[in-house]
């Protein structure tokens, strides 16, 4: 059983929780476990657990919530919201933390790379392969359009975190 140390936690978290999109219904919460019993993710991690991380962010754990690996693991299925007693947008919530978690410079190391590959294409992937393979179906290609996507990523802070793998990224392949 893990000790939790009053000096370690924040009263003020869950107020920012509250007041981030996706978080203003969390303390409806009375911790029921149906979020957890229905999330298809909580099957294969036992790590990820809706009810633990709610708690963890009414009792005002900010580091142990943002620097974990479990907001992250969030599907987004939406199975936990549907059978919420409460009607609390759990989904939206596990984003919401997410988003706080960025905000605050702190980036799981895989969507670090889902991000720069989204800034450097304008999606998630290269379209040069698939623009071969549709120009042999006699298909137009699809552009590669960055620009908008990089404007919207640039007013937020994932467009820094974007930015800063792409720089890495470089900078290692040049020492190579």
């Amino acid at each position: 059983m893990e000790v939790i140390k009053a000096d370690e936690l924040d009263p003020t978290f869950v107020d920012e929780v509250k007041n981030t999109p996706g978080g203003e219904l969390i303390t409806r919460c009375f911790a029921c476990g149906t979020c957890t019993v229905s999330c298809p993710v909580r099957e294969i991690d036992d790590v990820f657990n809706p009810r633990k991380i709610i708690h963890m962010v009414l009792l005002g754990m900010r580091d142990k919530v943002l620097n974990s690996e479990f907001v992250w693991l969030c599907s987004g299925c939406v199975a936990c919201q549907e059978r919420c007693p409460q009607g609390i947008t759990i989904t939206e919530l596990m984003m919401a933390l997410k988003n706080i978690a960025v905000k605050h410079g702190i980036v799981h190391d895989a969507f670090k790379l889902q991000a720069a590959e989204i800034y450097k294409f304008g999606r998630l992937y290269e379209v040069g392969d698939l623009n071969k393979r549709r120009q042999k179906l006699g298909l137009p290609e699809i552009p590669e359009q960055p620009e908008p996507i990089r404007k919207i990523l640039d007013e937020e802070s994932v467009g820094k975190v974007a930015k800063s793998v792409i720089e890495e990224t470089s900078s290692e392949e040049e020492s190579k």
